[in-house]
């Protein structure tokens, strides 16, 4: 079976490393919360410092009016064997304070490091560690007193301060109670006993300790409040007998004090037959005791609750990425991962896995049709313009028939027309491709904790669009100018021959008229003409463009988005390879709180395995 020493030191251990970590509660369960512990509560004034010094043979804790303890002081007590006396710092490691003046100067200097010289509180620990042979292995927390009025220089909201941060401590299931009480004041309106009556109701986590029962008015005892008829407790009452005043000036020593205090007990008529329960020295034992027995009863759902999270941060280590090797084989082989994985993204962006690259199928049915609806034929087609087109072409000569070099030129100023489009589709189609990228890299996961090499992927990726884009835009211009350089005859001799099979066409011989109308006639079917041609061109252009487009962009950003980029990968040297792999600071130093983290909690569960508890 376990020894108060093992199991108490045990807890003391994992303490001390949670402490270290800033895990000391007040944020959610954590394993400091777990670790079964004894919180001193006390009003101002209820005689708290006076038993924790009774309690540890030692004057260290700082003294004066107001609020003195404005930090918790997790007080962690080591019985000894050799006859050492000292103190030790958690925040001051491998310093041992034998001084005890000494020490309530540092508790002193340490409280107003983290709240400054405003009489403010904070619930960030001092941990402090008593090695001596006059005391019983226990830890103990001494909380801020309760008070009712904010001294000068503090906030009005310091009195509700207070007892929130005693209250985070008091409710937690796995917190012993040890409520001190001035005998000189109705345990009705007692402080403590008012606060552990709402956390603790049953009074089973609760210790009553009832001081200054040398100061009642004569005919006046505690009698009723230690045997537990004023306030019934599932533990027993203790009564604590404080060091005068004088002998605090005096600095009696506490060791005689607590004799002196036996004696009290012991010759007194009211308390006699309680003595052998009474005294600091009682006190000690007995919640030393207690809380080794408590120890034992919760270190299997500490087990339980430290199994599930070493589960949760190895999970959360996974997710986020283990530390890269620093040979340049493994870095190449995370570098060429991470972009296999933005790669599958991306792909599932343009395949429809992903939302996105449905927007490059809107660019071929929406922006270019209408882009075409809006190029202006019906200007460049206009009679007039047709006119100056087609005399400009004839030269001095006017053309006997049909004005072949007129038409070639109105066919190809519309033609023209047609490279903004196309143009405009390549962009639109580039800029979802970017649009694309950015996401993918966003997306990745495993990206997220390099920004380096993410900012690197994102750079190559977009170098290979814009070269795409240039093959793309070439592709397209070269269709428009195809469309230019060869007409179909054909169309034109369809034309050509229509008037003559009806004879009541518009566009017919004209037998009668003005010159003037024949003339106008006669420009108006080069018009319609041409505009027919157009219009062919048009329906082709239509389909070939987006055909060139996705050729060019759409299949090599899912063929070869990243194939330089590995050619260039494949020639760096280590050193630059490393820089690649930069990672986030932020996500670094999470990764760091998160392994330590895990090393405590598995540090803890080697330590309790360690001891034999059951």
């Amino acid at each position: 079976m376990a020894t108060m020493t093992s199991l108490i030191g045990l807890i003391n251990k994992i303490q001390r490393a949670c402490t270290v970590l800033g895990d000391h509660g007040g944020e959610g369960l954590s394993l400091w919360e777990a670790l079964p512990s004894v919180a001193v509560v006390g009003g101002q004034s209820s005689g708290k410092s006076s038993v924790l010094e009774s309690v540890v043979g030692r004057d260290f804790l700082p003294r004066g009016s107001g609020i003195v303890t404005r930090r918790p002081l997790v007080l962690q007590l080591h019985k000894t064997e050799d006859g050492q006396e000292y103190a030790e710092f958690l925040h001051i490691p491998r310093r041992r304070f034998t001084d005890f003046a000494a020490v309530r100067k540092e508790i002193a200097d340490e409280t107003d490091r983290i709240t400054g010289k405003t009489k403010q509180i904070s619930n960030i620990p001092i941990q402090l560690s008593i090695y001596s042979p006059n005391v019983v292995n226990l830890t103990l927390i001494d909380l801020p007193g309760l008070t009712k009025v904010a001294v000068e220089g503090q906030h009005e909201s310091i009195v509700e301060d207070i007892e929130n941060m005693v209250r985070t401590y008091v409710e937690k299931p796995n917190c012993i109670i040890l409520a001190i009480s001035p005998a000189n004041q109705d345990i009705a309106t007692s402080d403590a006993i008012k606060l552990a009556k709402e956390v603790d109701p049953a009074g089973e986590r609760t210790f009553g300790v009832v001081t200054k029962l040398d100061l009642m008015d004569k005919g006046t005892n505690a009698v009723d409040v230690l045997e537990g008829r004023s306030y019934r407790l599932q533990h027993p009452w203790v009564g604590i007998v404080n060091r005068s005043q004088a002998d605090i000036n005096k600095n009696v020593d506490m060791i005689v004090a607590r004799k002196k205090e036996r004696e009290y007990f012991e010759t007194s008529p009211e308390y006699g037959h309680l003595a052998h329960k009474m005294g600091s020295e009682y006190l000690a034992k007995l919640l030393s005791q207690h809380l080794e027995q408590v120890i034992r009863q919760k270190i299997p759902s500490i087990i339980a609750l430290i199994n599930k999270t070493i589960d949760e941060l190895n999970a959360e280590l996974d997710r986020i990425g283990r530390p890269i090797a620093v040979d340049s084989g493994a870095q190449l082989y995370t570098i060429l991962e991470m972009c296999r994985a933005f790669d599958k993204v991306f792909k599932e962006h343009l395949d429809g896995g992903r939302p996105g690259g449905d927007k490059i199928y809107g660019v071929f049915d929406h922006q270019l049709p209408a882009a075409l609806k809006k190029l202006p034929f019906d200007r460049h087609l206009a009679l007039k313009n047709v006119q100056k087109v087609v005399m400009e072409a004839d030269g001095y000569q006017p053309h006997l028939i049909a004005p072949e070099q007129g038409y070639r030129r109105l066919i190809d100023g519309s033609i023209t027309y047609f490279k903004g489009p196309a143009e405009a589709s390549v962009d639109a189609v580039h800029f979802v491709l970017k649009e694309l990228v950015r996401k993918s890299i966003v997306a990745t996961e495993e990206l997220k904790r390099f920004p380096t090499l993410s900012n690197d992927i994102a750079s190559a990726a977009n170098e290979s669009l814009e070269k795409f884009r240039e093959e793309s835009r070439k592709t397209v211009l070269r269709l428009v100018d195809m469309e230019s350089s060869y007409l179909t005859v054909e169309f034109f001799r369809k034309i050509h021959l229509e008037p003559e099979k009806n004879p009541n066409a518009p566009n017919a011989p004209n037998r009668g008229g003005s010159t003037i109308d024949s003339t106008d006639n006669h420009l108006r079917k080069i018009g319609s003409n041409v505009s027919a041609y157009i219009g062919m061109v048009c329906e082709t252009l239509k389909n070939s463009i987006p055909k060139a487009v996705v050729y060019c962009q759409v299949r090599e950003a899912k063929r070869s988005l990243l194939n330089r980029f590995y050619v260039q990968v494949g020639r760096k040297e280590k050193e630059k390879l490393g820089a690649m792999l930069d990672e986030d600071p932020a996500l670094m130093e999470k990764r760091g709180q998160l392994a330590k983290r895990l090393e405590l909690y598995k540090q803890a569960r080697d330590d309790i395995d360690s001891v034999a508890w059951k």
